[in-house]
């Protein structure tokens, strides 16, 4: 299975990454070496990924506030940025991504949706974004009423 996926892998590639695949490959299976997924990624990665732009992405998520964005805008770069931080795609830190999550949102939102303690993610983002729709929609009304 490994194996399948190292060539599936390669096979994806186009242009100058599938040169880079064909020497790393040569480079790699000297001497009949297998080269595992893990191997396949990790060698992939510093080439295409390097650690310093990884620890760029991770310092953004970890600052990632959701400011001007709407909850789905905030919630869709937030999934975006968490892949970068493994400690919260795990199932034991649910309870940290639902407190990283909720700390990001505005003010406003956050008032109305902390007392509620979430602490499953898909539930948090949803009530959050009724949180955001009805803020919008009252303060649409006092517009219009004024």
């Amino acid at each position: 299975m490994d194996e399948h996926k190292v060539l599936l892998g390669g096979y994806i590639l186009h242009d100058e990454a599938d040169h880079w695949w064909g020497n790393a490959n040569l480079r790699l299976g000297a001497n009949g070496a297998v080269i595992t997924w893990a191997r396949f990624k990790r060698e992939f990665l510093t080439k295409y990924f390097p650690a310093d732009e990884r620890n760029r992405k991770v310092i953004e998520f970890m600052e990632l506030k959701q400011g001007g964005m709407s909850v789905s805008e905030y919630a869709a770069r937030f999934e975006e940025l968490c892949r970068f931080a493994p400690h919260y795609n795990t199932v034991e830190a649910e309870e940290d991504k639902c407190v990283k999550f909720e700390n990001g949102l505005r003010p406003d939102i956050k008032q109305l949706i902390g007392f509620s303690e979430i602490r499953d993610f898909l539930t948090l983002v949803n009530k959050s974004r009724i949180c955001d729709k009805d803020g919008k929609a009252k303060a649409n009304y006092y517009k219009a009423a004024n």
